[in-house]
């Protein structure tokens, strides 16, 4: 039987199937491979990659997200290539950091190098996060980027998503604008990324109309977990008119994680009678992930799980402000760093802060990162900095 569910507009009671008919059911791409990259301590080999998309695509998901090239010689590159190899570039999606146009010219040219066809670009659209990544703040500059971008990226052959990091976030007076020129500048599809989780279903609902509302939308929610509303947002998000949802296995991600896959689908199945995916394969996606990653069986998303609040970016541990909407000690958390082979020096300098001035952080994260490379990629923390540096000093 399918259940009911309330409008909250009107209040009335109404069918799951008439709230949404088989022909408007969400396409589903999935960034298990892309946004773990973004989570303290998680890094996947191609060889778990390769396994991972091929038992995604078995399910039903349209797309699977993998790696991120911001240049030349993508350190994300062996899990692009493993991906096309398993599943076909056609089933595949990279992500492409955007910061200046000379940037982006090289970021492209190595998405065809790697045989990218379809790529999202990376843009930060809320003041704050534009403040802390572009040159410049101002809207007309982020029209303009965008714009830029995406005819770059059509010209030369790609298939374009173009994003709004932190468009949960950002003023319907700067993103509807900003996402009218990446539709005019030729782009397929526009990614809402509630990098910060702020929204309740109602104003997601809300927020989504906004865009679909514009010319030629086709609208991708990608929803972080904090809230504990992922899923939640993510159905509200089609229910406003999203044509596609954004998921990852086992909730994997950053900041307390994304819509996990399997609720997603098991909600559609329930709710909505969607039964064109292949679910069996949902448990075993879930413990090669899991065990992949490092995680192990018990991981959890939301902000009590270990990594919610765990970081391997210095801009995130420097200014967790800009990405927190509540601090960790609200849940009886902690902030933490935790990496194993992507340790930098600014990394370093903030695990270290007044007791680094006097070491040689360079040639210390050289031998620390060899050292761990050597004992097999062991997690990196605080701790672990701390406890070296006496040991290199001596």
């Amino acid at each position: 039987m399918v259940s009911d569910i309330s409008d909250p507009e009107s209040g009335s009671g109404r069918s799951a199937a008439e709230a949404v008919p088989p022909n408007s059911f969400p396409h589903l791409s999935d960034a298990t491979l892309r946004d773990s990259a973004h989570m303290a301590g998680v890094e996947f080999g191609p060889g778990d990659a390769a396994r991972i998309a091929d038992l995604l695509v078995k399910t039903g998901v349209e797309l699977v997200e993998v790696g991120m090239i911001s240049g030349p010689s993508s350190k994300d590159a062996d899990l692009i290539e493993a991906v096309h190899e398993r599943v076909g570039p056609e089933r595949a999606l990279t992500l492409v950091v955007v910061r200046d146009r000379r940037q982006v010219e090289k970021a492209l040219d190595e998405a065809a190098r790697l045989r990218v066809r379809s790529l999202m670009l990376s843009i930060p659209t809320s003041e704050e996060h534009a403040g802390l990544k572009l040159a410049s703040s101002s809207a007309k500059y982020l029209n303009t980027l965008a714009r830029t971008a995406i005819e770059l990226a059509k010209a030369r052959g790609f298939h374009v998503t173009f994003s709004g990091e932190d468009g949960a976030r950002t003023p319907t007076e700067r993103l509807v604008p900003y996402v009218t020129a990446g539709f005019e500048a030729g782009a397929d599809r526009f990614r809402l990324a509630e990098t910060v989780a702020s929204l309740s279903p109602w104003q997601m609902e809300s927020k989504i109309r906004e865009l679909t509302s514009i010319d030629g939308a086709e609208i991708e929610i990608h929803s972080h977990h904090m809230l504990g509303m992922a899923v939640a947002n993510s159905l509200a998000a089609h229910r406003a008119g999203a044509r596609w949802i954004s998921t990852t296995v086992g909730g994997i991600g950053e900041r307390g994680g994304n819509a996990p896959l399997a609720e997603v689908l098991t909600s559609l199945r329930v709710i909505h009678g969607d039964t064109r995916f292949d679910l069996r394969h949902l448990t075993d996606l879930s413990a090669l992930a899991l065990a992949g990653s490092g995680l192990g069986e018990a991981f959890q998303p939301g902000p009590t799980a270990p990594h919610a609040f765990a970081y391997e970016l210095p801009g995130q541990l420097s200014r967790p402000d800009a990405y927190e909407t509540i601090a960790p000690e609200v849940v009886g958390n902690v902030r933490q760093l935790r990496v194993r082979s992507r340790l930098t020096s600014p990394l370093v300098r903030w695990a270290l802060g007044d007791e680094g001035e006097d070491l040689a952080v360079d040639s210390f994260v050289d031998w620390l990162v060899e050292r761990q490379r050597n004992h097999g990629l062991p997690v990196i923390d605080q701790d672990v900095i701390r406890k070296a540096a006496v040991e290199f000093r001596s």
